[in-house]
């Protein structure tokens, strides 16, 4: 039996860097954010980094990895996490896993498929065939090379038809083929997974709607009309695609007043917070808690101990 790590998981406003306060406090942990928008430098009203405070007292990794031109990737995550992950325990603490990017958690616990690495010049091909075919038409294409992966994507999920196509040109072989062989997995770890899902939806959407006026207030609108003046960035860009960022992007554009941002915004958090609570449903071992319960911080506590003398005594 591996040492212990623990994985918060949550969707978005579910409270997890909250939680995780509170844990730090009373365990040696270090936290490693597992949230594929907080890797971007000065992205950090959007995406609710913690606060300087808690980052001064607690140790937090994979935060500001790179600039907002950049992509990132579920590979490279993994393997910066499990770096992350020996040090902290090397150094006698808990890896303290926390977010909601549940790809990210995924690839970590579960390992990856042999995929290819996104490719610039293949893309900017299949972007060149949108913009004469329509996503729909490249949604064609691929039910034509690929009608497995064709039948799960939306015709205009412009970002998985992307990179479905990506890898059927790069390797001749259609994704969901490469997608069946065996992963290769290396998680030496024992991992006590604690799920966050609200008992009464809508009191979590009250909670989006609130945290994405916040952000209004703090200055999120500024905060990227300075990204878009100092990178080079565009709308196709993964940091662009952060839920919160592509909204206001489209309000500088003239493209939303207002009061559409707030709706368009909370609307697509909302649908965020819809897919990360099904991948959540379909975590194995997770020990689901009620991020609405006034007391879940304590719960939350006396079940970590309990599970982390358990496994010192068998260990």
């Amino acid at each position: 039996m591996g040492p212990p790590a623990i994985l918060l998981m949550g969707p978005t406003a579910s409270g997890k860097t909250t939680l995780a306060a509170s844990i730090a406090e009373t365990l040696p942990v270090e936290v490693v954010s597992v949230d594929s928008a907080q890797v971007y430098r000065h992205m950090d009203i959007g995406t609710a980094k913690p606060e300087a405070g808690l980052r001064a007292r607690v140790p937090h990794h994979l935060l500001d990895l790179i600039e907002p031109h950049e992509s990132y990737s579920a590979a490279r995550f993994r393997d910066d996490a499990l770096t992350a992950m020996r040090e902290i325990t090397e150094r006698g603490n808990i890896p303290l896993l926390v977010g909601g990017t549940m790809l990210y958690f995924k690839a970590l616990t579960e390992g990856l498929n042999d995929l290819p690495e996104a490719d610039p010049t293949m893309r900017l091909i299949i972007d060149t065939m949108a913009e004469k075919s329509g996503w729909p038409g490249l949604h064609a294409e691929l039910a034509r090379v690929d009608p497995e992966a064709a039948e799960r994507l939306e015709p205009r999920d412009a970002q998985r038809i992307q990179r479905a196509l990506e890898i059927y040109y790069l390797t001749g072989k259609p994704m969901s083929e490469l997608l069946r062989k065996p992963k290769y997995v290396y998680f030496p770890y024992s991992a006590i997974k604690i799920a966050l899902v609200p008992a009464r939806r809508e009191v979590l959407h009250e909670r989006i709607a609130h945290r994405f006026e916040a952000m209004l207030e703090l200055g999120l609108i500024g905060e990227l009309r300075r990204l878009r003046e100092e990178y080079g960035l565009d709308l196709a860009m993964p940091s662009m695609r952060c839920v919160g960022y592509r909204q206001v992007w489209q309000y500088l554009d003239g493209e939303f007043s207002l009061a559409e941002l707030r709706e368009k915004a909370v609307a697509a958090t909302r649908q965020l917070a819809k897919r990360q609570l099904t991948w959540l449903r379909s975590m194995q071992d997770a020990t689901e808690f009620d991020c609405l319960d006034e007391n879940l911080p304590q719960l939350v506590l006396e079940y970590l101990r309990r599970e982390i003398e358990a496994q010192m005594a068998g260990g």
